[in-house]
């Protein structure tokens, strides 16, 4: 416990283990900032973001401000005069006059090895990118997007055959214990900001719909690669017979063929030809149905060997 007022600011589920850590450790939160309830589901009924349920199962106060620079909360903020802000993913960029309030600086956890992969997606980006570590960054917030002085680094690699959800996990709880040993250090004075190298950096957009389109003409490895970093959204997607079909989960093979070209689908494999190797798809779903192991979807939809998938515009073209 450091003893400062703090208030935390964060939104989905990758910043609650950070927020339940302050809790763990008594730390004096005055309140939790939040983005606003959105509708969700085929009801659109408003719902809450994740931290905002952590917090109230607490009792700490939550506040959801529609933007963070509207003069009323910056100055609501004033008043409860923290000592230091932790923010993760919290989904709004901070203005000068909010990262100015606290004395010991607000301090944000940031999925990634700073200064590479600044952004919104980090971590989607490390696995199509078919990175082999990434990793957690602690940093003294400024107006940039993520480019503030660095404060503690934590490494960690990634396997070969890591989802997004699998790394997304483990790396909540990383930050997590990087924020803690971060303000311990803060505390006892032992940590000295790094400015981070411009030169290093790359950019982590977020991602949008057209990203998970799969052009067959990629080696499988680097399919692969999308196939695990999308498959919460937007998901790698192909075409069956100019039906869209998600692909959740595939291994690399060695099979060959005119790319998008189905080798084998029987006895519960189903194996596509890439532009070198092949891809072993796990589960998919075609649009408007299941999510289904790949052996459960050929019993209800067999498909030749020999289909091309591909685009229905443009086949299975290269783009």
């Amino acid at each position: 416990m450091t003893g400062w007022r703090m208030i935390f600011m964060g939104t989905p589920d990758f910043a609650c283990p950070t927020l339940q850590k302050l809790i763990d450790r008594k730390e004096n939160l005055l309140a939790v900032v939040t983005q606003p309830d959105r509708p969700k589901g085929r009801g659109q009924k408003l719902m809450p973001p994740p931290v905002k349920e952590l917090a109230l199962t607490h009792d700490i106060p939550v506040y959801q401000p529609l933007k963070v620079r509207d003069p009323e909360f910056v100055e609501l903020i004033r008043k409860l005069e923290p000592d230091v802000i932790v923010v993760v993913a919290f989904g709004q960029i901070l203005p000068k006059a909010l990262l100015d309030i606290p004395p010991h600086g607000c301090i944000n956890v940031h999925a990634s090895l700073l200064p590479r992969y600044r952004g919104a997606a980090p971590l989607n980006w490390c696995i199509i990118n078919g990175e082999s570590e990434t990793g957690a960054t602690t940093m003294l917030m400024d107006p940039g997007l993520d480019t503030g002085p660095m404060l503690l680094q934590q490494k960690t690699p990634i396997d070969g055959n890591e989802d997004i959800i699998a790394l997304h996990d483990r790396m909540a709880s990383l930050g997590a214990d990087l924020l803690a040993e971060t303000l311990d250090r803060l505390k006892a004075g032992s940590l000295v900001p790094q400015p981070q190298n411009d030169d290093d950096t790359c950019y982590a957009a977020m991602l949008k719909k057209e990203d998970g389109l799969i052009n067959w003409h990629k080696d499988a490895r680097a399919i692969h690669d999308q196939v695990r970093g999308m498959c919460v959204w937007p998901g790698a997607y192909t075409f069956l017979n100019d039906q869209a079909l998600k692909i959740f989960s595939t291994r690399v093979a060695s099979g060959s063929g005119r790319p998008g070209t189905v080798l084998k689908a029987s006895k519960g494999q189903l194996e596509v030809a890439c532009q070198s190797g092949s891809l072993l798809i796990r589960e998919v779903q075609l649009a408007g149905k299941k999510r289904l192991d790949a052996g459960s979807f050929l019993a209800g939809f067999p498909i030749a060997a020999g289909t091309v998938l591909g685009s229905p515009v443009s086949g299975d073209a290269e783009s």
